[in-house]
């Protein structure tokens, strides 16, 4: 006999939730016990058998029973509330009156904590000692650069990536004298000792002043507006993030498993998107800049709990995220996200973000060029966040003798697109005016901007342009191609600051055509005077 699930639920007599085993044997041996913490049983801890789907959750006194188990053959059981670190024991059943003991961790942040070096080998406590799979992850993505990335600080001093060459608007140059908000989201090791005084190239490569492990994983909260189910305003990176670096003596490790026992505790917001927001989610000056946490909040994913993560921390199929000789047991590989990170450095991700269908046909003297775009795979618009990115479409057309037939309708792309300038096509993007200059379109989003136009395409939607060309003559052929790019900058840009970043393209479709014979109409006009 199987029970699909079990449940004890009698508030009328006092009797609460002991458990519910999926799958568990009626005859199967079982483990009975108790949770109990400082103040005494804790109700609704999770209890579970460790790395396995056997769980249940304890009862108003704090008991439980875990059944579906094996005589004789000893187990790791543990068990976590929020508030807690995770406890474990080992138990043979049949086991009865097993304690879990629960001890609380700390509430405040302990700023003489000195942060652990993800680097493997660097000390006994580094990440990478333990997690060689995952250190390999960290170091190829984009937030172990954040401390180092020549991009970045080429636009935070004003020069090119060499940081020879002077080449504006740089952050330093519109404030000198301060340090910015910069190091909020680049350098939160840093910053969270020093919000607005953490110059970022006094602390340019320290890993251990970046986005690194041990940080991360000292995250023990986003401070949520509840009212806007966002964040409150100008609090960006560590200002919108609870950090509790351990006392002297002690430590811990937030993450998304209930079963890593102490010094790990589980916190249920690794696995949400709001745990990305505080460095995807801010403006300057009032104006919205990183939106891709608000861009999600509105979108079909948040409604279908799609998560952030989903996407950009996809799992590898890997079934450890700690080795078997370090004391790792097995996982399901759906349970295990990587740390890849994806973003818009990774092209395959880019390339599998929108779907474009392109119609192409003549039309009596005129050939027409429908394009659809659609952003079938990003939970937020496309692009999204840094206002130098955008989207250039571009319609090509050469006939048999390598010239273009002329455009009679339709937009071009903007004179900002650079080499496409002119050029039919169409360009998606969030654009800012400087309001003390005028220029437009800049990325000198720390100045005062204001926002001129936002036609990127959201989750979910669709963008159509049509666009129509002069024929050459009947029985001559046209090759048609049209292409979507994404570009990290505006060329001008990149090219004066030096940035080695190629547009990616994210579609392209060609087709040819012959001309077929058509006649032109000549309808009457009838003058009257």
């Amino acid at each position: 006999m199987r029970l699909s699930l079990v449940f004890l639920l009698l508030p009328l007599f006092g009797i609460s939730l002991v458990y519910a085993v999926h799958g568990a044997r009626a005859d199967a041996s079982i483990i009975t016990g108790s949770v109990l913490g400082n103040d005494g049983p804790v109700p609704g801890a999770h209890v579970r058998v460790r790395a396995t789907e056997n769980l249940v959750f304890s009862g108003n006194q704090g008991e439980f029973s875990l059944g579906g188990l094996t005589d004789g053959e000893e187990i790791e059981i543990t068990a976590w509330s929020e508030g807690y670190y995770v406890a474990s024991t080992l138990v043979t059943p049949p086991a009865s009156n097993v304690q879990l003991i629960l001890r609380r961790y700390h509430t405040s942040d302990n700023a003489a904590y000195t942060w652990t070096s993800p680097e493997a080998g660097t000390s006994e406590k580094a990440c990478g000692n333990c997690h060689p799979a995952i250190l390999p992850q960290w170091e190829g993505n984009a937030h172990s650069g954040a401390i180092s990335n020549p991009r970045f600080y080429s636009l935070y001093n004003g020069t090119d990536t060499s940081g020879t060459l002077t080449v504006l608007p740089g952050y330093l140059d519109d404030f000198p004298g301060t340090a910015g908000s910069c190091a909020s989201c680049h350098a939160p090791g840093a910053a969270v000792d020093g919000y607005l005084t953490t110059n970022m190239n006094d602390v340019r490569g320290d890993l251990t002043a970046g986005i690194h492990c041990d940080y991360c994983h000292k995250v023990g909260g986003v401070f949520q507006d509840l009212a806007s189910g966002s964040l409150y305003p100008n609090s960006p990176g560590v200002v919108s993030q609870q950090i509790l670096r351990p006392p002297e003596g002690d430590d811990i490790f937030f993450g998304p498993y209930d079963d890593i026992p102490d010094p790990d505790t589980s916190l249920p917001l690794f696995s949400e998107s709001l745990y990305c927001a505080p460095c995807h989610q801010f403006s300057f000056w009032g104006t919205p800049i990183y939106e891709s946490f608000n861009e999600w909040l509105e979108s079909p994913y948040a409604q279908a709990g799609i998560t952030c993560q989903a996407c950009h921390m996809p799992p590898t199929g890997d079934t450890h995220f700690v080795p078997p000789e370090s004391g790792g047991l097995p996982h399901p590989p759906e349970s295990i996200p990587s740390h890849l990170q994806l973003g818009a450095a990774s092209q395959d991700l880019l390339q599998n973000t929108v779907e474009m269908a392109a119609d192409i046909r003549q039309v009596g003297g005129r050939i027409i060029v429908g394009v659809e775009i659609t952003n079938t795979q990003a939970g937020h618009h496309v692009p999204t966040d840094h206002p130098g990115r955008h989207l250039l479409l571009s319609i090509k057309l050469e006939d048999e003798y390598g010239l273009p037939p002329a455009q009679l309708t339709g937009s071009s792309i903007a004179g900002w697109g650079g080499d496409l300038a002119g050029e039919p096509g169409k360009t998606y993007a969030k654009l800012l005016r400087d309001v003390e200059s005028g220029d437009f379109p800049v990325i000198s989003y720390w100045k005062r901007t204001q926002l001129v136009s936002d036609n990127r395409i959201p989750a979910g939607e669709s963008d159509l342009s049509v666009f129509s060309f002069a024929v050459p003559p009947a029985g001559e052929s046209v090759e048609i191609t049209v292409t979507l790019r994404f570009r990290r900058l505006f060329m001008g840009e990149m090219q004066s600051r030096g940035w080695d970043t190629p547009d990616v393209i994210m579609e392209e479709s060609t087709a040819t055509i012959t001309v077929e014979p058509w006649q032109e109409v000549y309808l009457p006009i009838a003058i009257t005077r």
